[in-house]
């Protein structure tokens, strides 16, 4: 994959993947998200995510959102813990149109009062849902538990009462202190010539005047093991296993997604599923999860099951991470899991919207995309006595922590 780059001015960086396509993706990626909020700010990078679209200098909320939406374009945007994006797919002959809107988006938007207080409705209504959903509420709660006490644990949400008070000044002031020039990244990748969009975004984005960002994220300082069970009114008992992993800057990064591809990854065949599905039949949905931040990760195991099942399930769990820690893989095995995370790289390659979130997301932390024939070369270079070291590593006894939502 051949990438362009160009930095402007005030420090914004565009990224540009020139492919033969009709339909084309912009993302703006803001190095902003739940950690740099303070308590009282619980939740206000997700509700800016919702309310930037509500009214800008220039346009009211159906404005912005008929810009593109009328000329069948699609208008998205997510928060996670680290980054802010807003994104769209569009026809190629769109870019301008689309880039002048997300600058307006961007350095503009009004934040009206009104519309703040329908959107708060609906971000509570989003709260609510989540909160009915023990299957995913217990992954926000596990992961409070391995980050306790810092704002990487916290929910992306909030809760009802942080949202409720929110106010506009604190919007604002929050998007003044992180939305910094240095601290965004304009990715593209469709079918326009870099000069002509070199000049889209220096058009519409270089107006805006350098500044830098003056506060530092907090630092991630300890662990301790918690093992912590709770009464919900469910049919079914939750249980999640795990610890922190690695970084995304760690060597180990790509050897333990390796692992965690197939310990309990997206396929039929991992050995959790295998295990606990097909062989014993105790869970209809098992996983297990590897995120790595910029200076942090965690690596997670899920599984739902009949109370009956329970403390089988979870000895299951265990004897599948010791075999980990004491079986080394032979050659076949390796080769097997290698080819297979090779496979579904490769496959997921050929989203062109995949590829334009996954070069935001590099780009803000390391500020390049390791190309995948670079990850492929790391996968195929990984040994088996690098795994069993990793394994003893990550999922030592000592380290699992182990959040249960039993039944009421």
């Amino acid at each position: 994959m051949e990438l362009q780059i160009h930095t402007l001015p005030n420090g914004i960086r565009l990224v540009h993947h020139f492919v033969p396509s009709k339909v084309a993706h912009i993302g703006l990626f803001i190095n902003a998200g739940t950690r740099d909020e303070n308590e009282r700010e619980h939740g206000i990078a997700h509700f800016i995510e919702h309310t930037i679209f509500k009214g800008t200098e220039k346009r009211n909320v159906f404005q912005v959102l008929n810009r593109l939406e009328n000329v069948g374009a699609d208008l998205n945007a997510y928060t996670s813990k680290e980054e802010t994006c807003i994104y769209a797919t569009f026809l190629n002959e769109y870019y301008d149109r689309t880039l002048e809107l997300f600058q307006d988006i961007l350095f503009h938007s009004t934040f009206p009062e009104k519309e703040l207080a329908k959107e708060k409705q609906v971000v509570m209504d989003e709260i609510r849902s989540y909160q009915d959903n023990p299957a995913d509420q217990i992954f926000d709660d596990f992961e409070d538990l391995v980050f306790a006490g810092h704002p990487l644990g916290k929910n992306i949400l909030g809760t009802v009462k942080s949202l409720k008070q929110l106010t506009r000044k604190e919007l604002l002031e929050f998007i003044r202190m992180n939305y910094c020039p240095e601290e965004i990244v304009v990715v593209s990748v469709g079918k326009i010539e870099f000069p002509r969009l070199t000049k889209l975004i220096t058009k519409y984005f270089s107006q805006t005047p350098e500044r830098k960002k003056t506060i530092s994220r907090m630092p991630i300082d300890g662990y301790q093991v918690v093992v912590k069970t709770q009464k919900k009114k469910t049919f079914m008992v939750h249980c999640m296993v795990g610890c922190p992993g690695y970084a995304f800057s760690n060597e180990c990064r790509i050897p333990l997604a390796l692992l965690n591809n197939m310990l309990g990854g997206p396929i039929l065949n991992s050995r959790l599923s295998l295990a606990l599905r097909e062989r014993n039949g105790l869970t209809y949905h098992n996983e297990s999860n590897y995120t790595p931040y910029s200076d942090a990760g965690i690596i997670s195991i899920y599984f739902g099951t009949d109370p009956i099942h329970y403390e089988k399930a979870l000895k299951i769990v265990h004897q599948e991470l010791a075999k980990l820690r004491n079986q080394k893989l032979t050659k076949i095995q390796l080769h097997t899991i290698q080819k297979q995370l090779i496979g579904q790289l490769a496959i997921a390659q050929e989203s062109n919207l995949g590829q334009m979130l996954s070069i935001g997301k590099n780009f803000l932390l390391q500020n390049k995309f390791d190309p995948i024939e670079t990850i492929i070369s790391r996968i195929n270079s990984t040994t088996a006595e690098e795994l069993l070291e990793i394994s003893n590593d990550v999922f030592h006894p000592e380290k699992l922590s182990m959040l249960t939502f039993q039944v009421k």
